[in-house]
């Protein structure tokens, strides 16, 4: 069975790489590698392209097909007899898209063929490509592999370290300059959630890939693919502190603002029981019923007022020694 040149699928590129470097680009990828010296091809397509299903089922393994096409995706390494596959997360560089909300990137590789295939756009693949045009190319399909994961660890790096300095600067101003206005507190505590979330199956596919027993990967590349999980695996732990330390910063925040309520309240009693008194004075001297003393006196106003500051600095003073305050 065979896919029609009309329903072939429209690569975002395609690139065959020789084996003295040069890279040719591919006009029709119905065309058979084996020509000019070429050494393996490289194939990145959207998901949405008409015609990609098709040419998966026909021209890919069952398990790359189904693999490539998948609707969701975690990240993993699965080794086939007929190839290599694995699914990796990108930082999220989509405009209107939150970094945090990683893109996903599936790819299957054999020893003459490496396909990949997006949903969203990923900027590591674009950097990639812009480099095969410019012939700055990988010059094995493992090798290009392990350029596509520093792509996007490279990212991952970036966003973390973004993170770990928005948080620092959070602390400073909450901790050094006591300040009241941590608006910006949740939103970066679900960024780190949602980046945790994704970067930790990640981290896990790249030691997979590192460690992985296949024929398609050689050894000696094996020490670049582990340098790079562990660069992963260290902007793991950097996000996992900056979750600490926003769980301290948020506890420390409630605590302050728990100790501000409690001293307001404090207040608020000590002031109720200084005036409590003078309350019951005036309700008693403003009740309409004859035989009120001072009603007829023109002095009376004023000796109940005196009469009232004086009962307010007495219990004023009673609090005090009480130490209420």
């Amino acid at each position: 069975m065979t896919v029609g040149a009309s329903t072939l699928p429209q690569p975002l590129c395609a690139f065959d790489i020789r084996s003295d470097g040069q890279v040719l680009i591919v006009a029709d990828i119905a065309s058979p590698i084996d020509q000019q010296d070429v050494v393996y091809r490289w194939l990145h397509f959207d998901l949405a392209t008409a015609g990609l299903e098709e040419w998966c089922h026909v021209t890919l393994p069952p398990l790359a097909a189904r693999a490539l096409l998948a609707a969701k995706t975690r990240p993993h390494v699965e080794n086939h007899e007929e190839g290599l596959f694995a699914t990796f997360r990108g930082v999220n560089f989509n405009e209107g898209a939150e970094l945090e909300d990683m893109v996903s990137l599936r790819l299957w590789m054999t020893d003459r063929l490496v396909v990949t295939v997006r949903r969203e756009r990923v900027f590591a693949m674009e950097d990639l490509a812009n480099q095969m045009r410019s012939h700055d190319a990988p010059p094995t399909p493992a090798r290009l592999v392990a350029r596509v994961t520093e792509h996007l660890v490279a990212r991952i790096e970036q966003i973390s370290l973004d993170l770990e300095l928005r948080t620092d600067q959070l602390e400073e101003a909450v901790y050094d300059n006591d300040s009241r206005d941590v608006t910006t507190l949740a939103p970066l505590r679900r960024s780190v959630i949602k980046l945790r979330r994704h970067i930790g199956p990640m981290t896990d596919a790249l030691k997979s890939l590192a460690t992985i027993e296949t024929v398609l990967i050689p050894k000696k590349l094996r020490h670049r693919l582990r340098d790079t999980a562990n660069r992963a695996t260290r902007s793991v732990e950097e996000v996992h502190e900056v979750t600490d330390r926003l769980i301290a910063l948020s506890q420390h925040v409630d605590l302050n603002n728990d100790t501000r309520l409690a001293h307001n309240g404090y207040v608020l009693s000590v002031i109720a029981a200084i005036f409590l008194p003078l309350g019951f004075l005036t309700g008693l001297f403003g009740v309409n019923v004859g035989g009120m003393p001072g009603v007829d006196s023109d002095l009376g106003f004023v000796i109940l007022c005196v009469a009232m500051v004086v009962i307010g600095a007495f219990g004023y003073v009673i609090l005090r020694w009480l130490r209420w305050f």
